[in-house]
């Protein structure tokens, strides 16, 4: 005997109602992007004559605060546009490049156009990837 399609099923018939968990990659890819850009800056800064518990706060201000970016990104990219995400990973971008260069004692205009150019390549490439490898 076969049943109807909308018979219900045996047991639960609701949806569970738990929050769902952080996968392992969703906080180990910001905070391995945060350590690596915090010890760079502090790297910069130690070049440039900076003294150690000054470059270490900073290299620690700097990791947490392009970690925690990251993961807030990465935790509500999913409700965006496909333009919308691309624009926000390049604006991320350019805004890191940009305090990494600037921290090299060069211009204002040249951190920024560098900054700029690096987040207008973010930008591109996952505009691509969104619009070429995801489903509408």
């Amino acid at each position: 005997m076969s049943t109807h399609a909308a018979m219900p099923a045996r047991g639960r018939t609701r949806p569970r109602a738990h929050a769902r968990g952080h996968s392992r990659s969703s906080w180990a890819v910001p905070v391995t992007l945060g350590a690596a850009y915090g010890l760079y800056a502090s790297f910069i800064l130690r070049n440039n004559g900076a003294s150690a518990g000054r470059q270490f706060w900073y290299g620690l201000i700097t990791a947490v605060a392009l970690a925690a970016l990251c993961f807030a990104l990465g935790r509500i990219q999913h409700t965006m546009l496909p333009l919308v995400r691309a624009v926000a990973y390049g604006a991320l971008t350019a805004a890191a490049i940009g305090l990494l260069v600037g921290l090299t004692d060069s211009s204002v205009l040249r951190s920024a156009a560098l900054g700029l150019a690096v987040g207008l390549g973010m930008f591109i490439s996952t505009f691509y990837i969104y619009y070429t490898h995801e489903k509408t």
